[in-house]
């Protein structure tokens, strides 16, 4: 039986009462039919439950009747509104078991202890499994040791010995959590509030995404926005060794927080409403980085999210396009990126805001989140946004499907580019077969993300389009860069983008320092953003 068909039917029509709680009320379990949901999935995912249903269907493909087992679910059952099932009437699995000789809530089944209804009361705590006893005292005792000579209660500087040792989570984020207590904003956690909290509230027992979760989310909301994460940021900013040489350059803490955030909400909210969910949090590696970032004292080596060199890169590279310094840039400005590696085609798609709406108000003006966005799908096309972004762009009709005409629409610019530039020039037809084989599609009349997201070289398949500069170093096979990704795999597209531009990018600022006579790196009086 595919027991997700069940799962996926209708629960309002779902009796709580036949759930088996007699702590929980009908009403409460009616206010709160996601409870209902859960438990009734646990339910089904029981090995009793298994067994029973198989039992139900072996009987049923018999022709044997439900009612002659001598259970009474029938008699239960008349007049209550059955889940959707595929079986045919009469044969529905029954829900889960209630006694025949009254409420649940009045009367315990008699069943057996390993019967289906009890072990349902094991997998549902309102406030989250509480802590182990063994765990707790441990917990508890290492409190008092941090609290001992603070009785009056920590401060905020005094706090982050806490965030490390008691909640084992990075130290950047101790300043959110010192304000998730201190909700009177007195400027001091006592023992007692901090127990409170992480103890008696079982946040000591969850898992590491879903306390950062927790911490950082607004009370009245069930996701994360941008700004919620900029406390943390400029936290990590004020105490990362790594970071300390921006402490002069508050105008560069706040571009390096933003375009952090920025590249965690381009990789992890995939939702495209600025909104990030905990099954966003828990299936991305932010967690993973925050810690790392909290460990290493060079932020460069953490590649993911958080490193200055890759902040430096994006900043220099809006710098340069944004000739006006009015902190937006237009067509004209995006056209000359990569040295005019891009098509005029693909960038009216881009400020035609089908791939991504601009965060910026102003009309043929895109904003600095805007171009992270778009700079990080350019320079990385294996990774997921970027493929949904550049699919967007090349979908003309927005079907889902990329077909022959829609391809060739933006080929052609490329081969008139080729021609104006003396290049062998490659038709249509040919790059067609080429694509098809590279990609091998499920269809060959048409490609699909689906076909994209399977295929290693999807990047290719869209510079071939749009960007003759890549493709052009595709089709010459650079070694050099094949002996780059051959020793260290682990690098992505942009990893490797970035460090060979942070290199460059630096070599022109001695360059420019040492023709004025100056070694200060961070030169107001230059035009360069550093």
């Amino acid at each position: 039986m595919d027991i997700d068909a069940v799962v996926g039917g209708d629960f309002a029509s779902l009796d709580p009462e036949l759930l088996q709680l007699p702590e929980l009320s009908p009403f409460a379990l009616k206010a709160s039919p996601q409870i209902a949901d859960d438990l009734f999935s646990q339910w089904l995912s029981l090995p009793q439950t298994g067994r029973l249903v198989k039992s139900l269907i072996d009987d049923a493909s018999s022709g044997i009747s439900i009612g002659a087992q001598g259970n009474s679910l029938s008699a239960n059952a008349a007049g209550i509104n059955s889940l959707p099932s595929m079986f045919q009437a009469g044969s529905t699995p029954p829900l889960s078991p209630r006694s025949s000789s009254g409420s649940p809530r009045s009367s315990k089944p008699k069943t057996s202890p390993s019967s289906l209804g009890s072990p349902l009361k094991l997998f549902y705590f309102q406030n989250g499994r509480p802590p182990p006893n063994g765990l707790k005292e441990q917990c508890l005792s290492r409190i008092d040791d941090l609290f001992s000579s603070h009785m009056d209660g920590l401060q905020v500087q005094e706090f982050k010995t806490v965030t490390k040792e008691v909640c084992k989570l990075p130290t950047f984020l101790s300043s959110a959590l010192f304000r998730k207590i201190d909700t009177g904003c007195s400027g001091i956690v006592t023992r007692d509030a901090f127990i409170r909290y992480w103890v008696d509230g079982n946040m000591m027992t969850m898992d590491t995404a879903t306390q950062v979760f927790k911490i950082l989310k607004q009370s009245d909301c069930n996701y994360l926005t941008q700004v919620d994460f900029k406390p943390v940021l400029l936290e990590l900013v004020a105490t990362h060794p790594g970071l300390e040489f921006l402490h002069g350059t508050p105008e560069f803490q706040e571009r390096y927080a933003e375009t952090v955030i920025y590249r965690i909400f381009y990789y992890i909210s995939r939702s495209g409403t600025g909104r990030l969910t905990l099954r966003e949090l828990k299936r991305g590696n932010l967690i993973a980085a925050m810690q790392h970032a909290d460990e290493e004292e060079d932020i460069n080596k953490v590649l993911r999210y958080f490193s200055y060199e890759h902040f430096y890169v994006i900043y220099c590279k809006f710098w340069e396009l944004d000739t006006d310094h009015d902190f937006f840039i237009d067509k004209e400005n995006l056209i000359r990126y990569g040295n005019h590696a891009l098509t005029y085609r693909i960038v009216d798609r881009i400020f035609s805001q089908v791939p991504r709406k601009f965060t910026s108000k102003i009309e043929g003006k895109m904003g600095y989140e805007d171009f992270v966005y778009f700079m990080l799908s350019e320079e990385d096309k294996s990774c997921e946004p970027s493929l949904e972004y550049w699919f967007k762009c090349i979908d003309l009709d927005g079907n889902g499907v990329l077909t022959r005409n829609e391809l060739q629409f933006f080929y052609e610019e490329q081969l008139h580019r080729m021609e104006c530039m003396a290049q062998e020039p490659v038709l249509f037809e040919d790059i067609l077969c080429q694509i098809v084989d590279m990609i091998g599609p499920e269809k060959e009349d048409y490609f699909t993300l689906k076909d994209l997201k399977g295929c290693k070289l999807s990047g290719n398949f869209f510079n071939i389009l749009f960007n003759l500069n890549k493709f052009i170093a595709f089709e010459s096979r650079d070694p050099f860069l094949i002996r780059q990704e051959r020793e260290d795999p682990s690098l992505t597209e942009w990893d490797r983008f970035a460090h060979r531009e942070y290199i460059r990018l630096s070599m022109e600022e001695d360059g420019e320092n040492a023709s004025n006579g100056s070694v200060e790196v961070w030169d107001e009086s230059l035009e360069a953003p550093f």
